[in-house]
């Protein structure tokens, strides 16, 4: 999924990029002109080991090494808490020194939004949007339920005898893709259960019945899918993916279901950048995408292609603020106003 496929998410506004904070000439380096790193960079991944922010903060640092795009190394810290919060605090505390950066998606968006942080997007610089991800729903294996519809139609009955668990915090991305789509079906979105378990048990818990459903990523479920442990009844994307066990995954608009969920990614700096370091960090990461290795990644893990430069990414994250706050008001959950 290009940048142009993600404009139907909503696209293209006037917001600049001294907007969020990348044009200050006071912070370190130069105004203009060339600027590299003077030491190495840390990529900070605002969760725990393993999930999305960590495997595609660790592959960009391993692509970085591998195609000999950075003279400077790239280390990968783990900064946990608070649906990714603390990461995004720790990284704002950096103001205006470009080696340090951080991976993110759209929880950046939805944490602010539903109160849960006072810390968003408008508050760092936008460096590279890189790939787009979609979300799955898995059972067990031996789950009563062959699709989605079916899991609906108890839920309608019954949403207090059905757990949704997932690693987001309430109000953020796995709770709100299910929410989406369950909502499209005609589910009660305030009457979804959901369990948010942000340790790493998320799977373990599905697997034991502590809960029946699996709201994460599409590439999260692959290896227990292959192991034939768990089904995935739906994934969010518009249409089937590629690739092997992927392709397998129905969609839940061919269910009959009108609803979409895409989980972009993207990597970001601290406020108060210059042009010349957000110029140096869209020319690697532009490096990265167009490399063989970055291909090789995205292919293994069933990501899709979506690079935007900064000024792209930008305009995108205005609008899809917007389109998320959308969101949560028709859901009826965390209204603002």
């Amino acid at each position: 999924m290009k940048y142009i496929k993600l404009a139907a998410f909503g696209l293209i506004s006037a917001v600049t990029l001294s907007a969020c904070g990348s044009g200050s000439e006071e912070s370190s380096g130069e105004g203009g002109g060339d600027w590299e790193p003077e030491q190495s960079i840390e990529m900070v991944a605002p969760s725990g080991a393993g999930g999305g922010w960590d495997t595609t903060a660790r592959m960009a640092a391993e692509g970085f090494e591998t195609e000999g795009i950075l003279d400077e190394g790239m280390g990968v810290v783990n900064k946990e808490g608070g649906g990714g919060s603390v990461g995004w605090s720790y990284i704002q505390g950096k103001s205006g020194n470009p080696h340090h950066l951080f991976v993110a998606s759209p929880p950046l968006l939805l944490i602010p939004l539903n109160g849960q942080s006072d810390v968003g997007y408008e508050d760092f610089t936008p460096l590279a949007n890189m790939i787009s991800d979609y979300g799955a729903f898995a059972v067990r294996d031996d789950a009563e339920w062959e699709d989605l519809n079916e899991l609906f139609e108890d839920m309608k009955d019954d949403p207090e005898g059905i757990t949704v668990i997932g690693e987001s915090s309430p109000g953020s991305m796995d709770h709100m893709q299910f929410v989406k789509i369950a909502a499209a079906a005609g589910v009660d979105p305030k009457s979804v259960k959901y369990v948010s378990a942000q340790d790493g048990s998320t799977m373990t818990n599905l697997l034991n019945g502590n809960a029946d459903v699996y709201s994460t990523g599409v590439t999260e479920t692959i290896e227990q899918v292959r192991a034939g442990e768990i089904r995935v009844l739906g994934i969010t994307a518009e249409e089937r993916m590629s690739g092997d066990v992927i392709e397998d995954f129905p969609t839940a608009v061919e269910q009959g279901i009108d609803a979409t969920f895409v989980n972009w990614r993207g990597f970001f700096g601290p406020p108060d950048m210059t042009e010349a370091q957000v110029a140096f960090y869209e020319e690697k990461f532009q490096e990265l995408n167009d490399s063989e290795f970055w291909a090789d990644t995205r292919e293994k893990y069933g990501w899709e292609e979506a690079y935007m430069n900064s000024e792209e990414y930008s305009d995108f994250l205005e609008e899809e603020s917007a389109s998320m706050q959308e969101l949560l008001d028709d859901v009826g959950l965390y209204n603002q106003e």
